[in-house]
């Protein structure tokens, strides 16, 4: 009886895998083919409503949006001049890009020659582009010293600088009228103090951000379709024919010819699982075996996960390449090892330097944690989000994740590990790692994702001390129709949100909660959890609310920092150690959003804090949090007094 089971078992796979393929060898659409993605070698990989010329048909894109591949490198012209695209955002149409003649690294003055303009074009700008305005030629320098002095198109006579608001030079009576010409540039803003520590290339090195309007892509490509357009109108192109907007539109051949066949296959799938759990009951399964085998609930998942990741560009790597990019796992080659997994650094055939994570265990929580990482980073790109290179297949036995490769630790190792030393982590950088992670949670919480282990350990630094948030093995797609989900609680201790361990309902507040132990940790240099402390101060949260609570801010304060020496440093660190202890708060409905956390920290850097300023700063009432009920016992020291009061007035206004 059980060889029989077995043979039919059998047949029934093959059947199916029969009635597979016949349905893969119908004819195909070729601008299907055709307008799949493709790159220029270096770069992302380009599709609607781009296209490459002479790698593309025209009709994969749309006309204002033709690609040229430049040394290999992707190119849009704009203005005048090429731009070199770094990285494309679908998930929120834009992307990122950087004049080309910063990638010219023979020309030893690679300054812009032509305004920039997007009149013509079919982009618009991001709200985060700025410009920077060079001037040539000119007979003075301002009487202040400019951003940037542009030395290499200077000469005895002839003075050339670089500044981001020439508004500043009207305030100083400098009469641009003295400068031959003058040209603006875009940039990415973001701190400008870091900004000005570099030099005017790296600014421009740094790109800035593009939009393009929405369209219906996003829906074709989920139907499994690939965009275009013809005659200036989008077109779905699918396997069988065009459509107007997804490959659901109409009736597909594939549903006309075989429409009856489906419920054979509904049968076939339910004999198929009787014959799994059968097999599951009578016969232990091998440790080795292919680890989707054991998880068949989840084939279809990730089936759907590694098309969409093609798309992407995100690429499925073979179990032996990876071994042999990290020297079969080597130990001197571990470069990470958190609850999940070891990460070890390792080298692909392509030369490219890659961080490999290697999850512990094939049990179903590490192949849905696999599978979560997955499908948000091949979804959701931002400067400030470890990008996803690839991963092992559902056929490998083993679950490995590839990064890009960031190589100067985490913010852990800089504040209180490894990597640790006295002064060498200023108040500016920690300013904007504050930010840039704040950046990083936002994004992520506006495009319905809850990160829900956000740690100084998940915060990677590059070698400019660029954040990039990583660690996405317990983060959550959050139903948009819902105010929270209840869940058994997950993270790490001394960051967990109080509420959600009580009451087991995770909301995007859980990750506010730990961000403000990430901004006490920078204020700080201490660890989250220290069992080495006084009892009522091994977790660093509970720390600082005692701290900020009994006028003892300087007792918190890394003495590295310069805190009651610097005014200005003094002054900064008072304000996020008090948006630390709102974000903080024991009832989520207290703590302000991610976003108002980042309205926050922007205008904390903006600010100029000299004492005139100080006294006078207001933050307006849009960029704060406003209390939902009863205010908590806020810090006696506040310079943010008016958060209480307005939240005060809110709330009694609510309830009248």
């Amino acid at each position: 009886m059980h060889l029989k089971f077995n043979k039919s078992f059998h047949i029934l796979v093959i059947f199916i895998i029969f009635f597979v393929f016949a349905n893969e060898t119908q004819s195909v659409d070729p601008n299907f083919e055709a307008c799949m993605p493709r790159n220029c070698r270096n770069g992302p990989n380009i599709s609607y409503p781009f296209w490459i010329t002479n790698l593309h048909e025209s009709c994969c894109g749309q006309p204002n949006f033709e690609v040229t591949c430049n040394g290999g490198n992707p190119v849009v012209a704009i203005s005048d001049d090429d731009y070199v695209i770094e990285e494309i955002f679908y998930t929120n149409n834009s992307f990122l890009l950087a004049n080309s003649m910063v990638y010219d690294f023979e020309n030893t003055c690679p300054i812009p020659l032509h305004n920039f303009s997007i009149e013509g074009t079919a982009y618009n700008y991001s709200p985060s582009y700025v410009d920077l305005f060079f001037f040539y030629n000119c007979s003075t320098y301002p009487i202040k010293d400019p951003t940037y002095r542009v030395d290499c198109a200077s000469n005895a006579a002839d003075l050339s600088f670089a500044v981001f608001h020439k508004e500043v030079l009207e305030y100083e009576n400098y009469s641009i009228d003295s400068c031959n010409s003058w040209v603006n540039a875009p940039v990415e803003t973001g701190d400008i103090k870091k900004l000005l520590e570099m030099n005017f290339t790296d600014v421009l090195r740094r790109g800035f951000v593009l939009q393009w309007s929405e369209d219906y892509c996003s829906d074709c490509k989920r139907s499994g379709g690939n965009c275009g357009s013809i005659n200036n109108k989008f077109t779905c192109f699918c396997s069988d024919k065009q459509h107007s907007k997804t490959c659901d539109d109409g009736h597909m051949k594939w549903r006309t010819t075989l429409g009856i066949g489906l419920g054979a296959v509904g049968v076939i799938v339910v004999v198929a699982i009787v014959c799994i759990i059968y097999h599951r009951r009578n016969k232990k399964y091998n440790a080795t075996s292919s680890w989707i085998s054991r998880y068949t609930s989840h084939t279809s998942s990730m089936n759907d996960i590694e098309k969409e990741a093609r798309y992407y560009g995100v690429q499925t790597f073979g179990y032996n390449e990876l071994q042999k990019a990290t020297n079969n796992f080597d130990s001197k080659k571990e470069v990470g090892d958190g609850g999940f997994g070891t990460v070890y650094q390792g080298k692909l055939r392509d030369g490219r330097v890659v961080a490999v994570k290697r999850l512990y265990e094939h049990n179903f929580k590490r192949v849905e944690q696999f599978m979560n990482e997955i499908e948000i980073l091949t979804r959701l790109r931002h400067p400030n989000l470890v990008s996803l290179y690839g991963f092992t297949s559902r056929h490998c036995h083993e679950l490995l994740l590839v990064y890009e490769y960031i190589p100067n630790g985490t913010v852990a190792d800089h504040l209180h590990g490894d990597r640790a030393k006295p002064g060498s982590l200023s108040w500016t950088t920690r300013m904007s790692i504050a930010f840039e992670t704040a950046s990083a949670l936002a994004y992520l919480h506006a495009s319905d994702v809850i990160h829900r282990d956000v740690k100084t350990n998940n915060i990677l630094l590059d070698n400019s001390f660029c954040v990039k948030v990583a660690d996405f093995g317990l983060s959550r797609l959050f139903p948009t129709d819902v105010t929270h989900v209840s869940t058994a609680p997950q993270g790490t201790a001394g960051y967990v949100d109080p509420e959600y361990h009580e009451c087991y309902q995770l909301t995007n507040k859980s990750d506010v909660y730990s961000f403000g132990v990430v901004l006490i940790e920078l204020i700080s240099s201490k660890p989250a959890v220290d069992i080495t402390r006084h009892r009522h101060e091994i977790n660093l949260s509970n720390m600082a609310i005692n701290k900020i609570q009994n006028h003892e801010l300087h007792e918190l304060v890394d003495p590295c920092l310069g805190f009651n020496s610097d005014y200005k440093v003094t002054e900064m660190i008072k304000v996020v150690a008090e948006l630390a202890f709102q974000c903080l708060q024991n009832e989520s409905d207290m703590r302000p959003s991610m976003k108002e956390v980042l309205e926050v920290l922007k205008e904390i850097s903006s600010v100029g804090y000299d004492r005139k300023v100080a006294d006078e700063m207001d933050i307006p009432a849009d960029d704060v949090v406003f209390l939902k009920s009863d205010p908590p016992t806020l810090s006696p020291n506040s310079l943010r007094q008016n958060w209480v009061s307005r939240g005060s007035t809110t709330s009694n206004a609510s309830s009248s």
